[in-house]
């Protein structure tokens, strides 16, 4: 090969730390979908009911969550059918869920593919948030049946304008899922027990981003020093601004958009500096 000749392409683990990529992921991209394609089908391969199966999980919660908090621990819900109110919280709160949970086993779950063959490893938590986009597209759809049902019993539900915003939700639920998934995997290479602690923190996290409350009842009854935790959550944030969008009930503020956009980005990229940083020696300790 010439001196003056030059390769087109070069792999090397060689990078900077705040190196994106994202001209060779965007070269990738057929790949990409082709793992989205992959996770949609094999999530309800050789199932009765397919896709219905993604119902199953948010509609049994709204209803426990609404026979629990609403009806025996009296919490009130801004004069929204505490059912829809819960299934709101539950909907949004499934897609960050599903993206941080699908994300933090990126290299465990795919030691051996990443051992044989080179493609950019941001690839594969990628496509586990745009495929969670479908199950979080059936998940609204039935919350729109039953907010029509609602509406056609007679209750005065009226969303806000700032339903424009829901593109934007979306993204922040994504970025946050997918930087704390990208450090959770990154830790769980040379610490399996965390796999084991993600279960058990995510559900307690649930609790404390206001899904089965409103800000404005937590700020009325949890103890002075809980308050802050819950307020200051950016979850908490995202979860009563999506239910303000549909809803129209809640509390929404710029300053909370901004706080949750910021912080949403320094995890994110957090996330992305250690996935970078491990991918490159991750094989040897796995």
């Amino acid at each position: 090969m010439s001196k003056h000749e030059h390769w087109l392409y070069t792999i090397s683990s060689e990078h900077k730390w705040f190196d994106l990529n994202l001209r060779e992921t965007w070269r990738y991209r057929d790949l990409l979908l082709l793992f989205v394609r992959r996770d949609i089908v094999t999530a309800y391969k050789q199932t009765i009911l397919g896709p219905l199966w993604f119902l199953v999980q948010p509609l049994f919660t709204s209803l426990v969550f609404t026979l629990v908090f609403n009806n025996l621990g009296q919490i009130q819900t801004d004069g929204v059918p505490p059912f829809l109110f819960n299934l709101a919280g539950i909907t949004a709160w499934t897609y960050f869920k599903e993206c941080l949970t699908n994300t933090s086993n990126t290299f465990r779950a795919n030691q051996n593919i990443f051992g044989k063959v080179y493609f950019p490893r941001v690839i594969v938590p990628l496509s586990k948030v745009v495929a969670n986009l479908f199950k979080f597209g059936i998940q609204l759809f039935i919350f729109i049946l039953f907010y029509l049902f609602f509406v056609y019993h007679g209750y005065e539900l009226s969303p806000s304008l700032n339903l424009l915003l829901m593109p934007l939700y979306l993204f922040l639920m994504a970025s946050l899922g997918l930087g704390l998934g990208m450090i959770i995997t990154a830790m769980t290479t040379k610490y399996r027990d965390l796999t084991v602690l993600v279960g058990f923190a995510t559900s307690l996290l649930m609790y404390l981003s206001a899904v089965p409350y409103p800000l404005s009842e937590a700020r009325l009854k949890f103890p002075e020093w809980l308050i802050p935790f819950v307020e200051f959550n950016p979850l908490s944030q995202m979860i009563e601004g999506f239910r303000y969008m549909l809803l129209g009930e809640g509390s929404f503020s710029l300053w909370a958009l901004m706080y949750t956009c910021g912080i949403s980005l320094v995890i994110f990229l957090m996330g992305l500096l250690l996935f970078n940083r491990t991918e490159k020696r991750f094989i040897d300790t796995v």
